[in-house]
């Protein structure tokens, strides 16, 4: 599965989202070229030890704190969350719910 983030902070928040216990992975960045300044990192996640419903809520507690506005912050951390599945299936994580974050992390 991997997990692709853009934003000002997305080296970040991928190292924060990695480190979520029962998550492992690894990630590779990358600078965008059709937004200059932004950057982007592709996270593969290799295994997940502990139960996917846990890991789901996780992911979606970090996404809320990274792609949403925030307090006195008026742009969001991060543009954009897509997570591709093992089985080439696609979940943008803006409107994505802890139910589907789970069975996307079950394909």
């Amino acid at each position: 599965m991997q997990i692709e983030i853009e934003g000002q902070e997305a080296v970040k928040a991928t190292e924060e989202l990695l480190a979520i216990a029962g998550l492992e992975g690894n990630y590779q960045s990358f600078e965008e070229t059709e937004r200059e300044g932004t950057l982007a990192t592709i996270a593969t996640i290799v295994g997940i030890v502990s139960g996917t419903i846990t890991i789901a809520k996780e992911i979606y507690e970090w996404y809320q704190k990274y792609g949403k506005s925030q307090g006195t912050q008026t742009t969001p951390r991060i543009d954009k969350v897509l997570i591709v599945g093992a089985k080439g299936r696609r979940l943008l994580l803006k409107d994505a719910t802890v139910e589907q974050i789970q069975k996307i992390l079950e394909d």
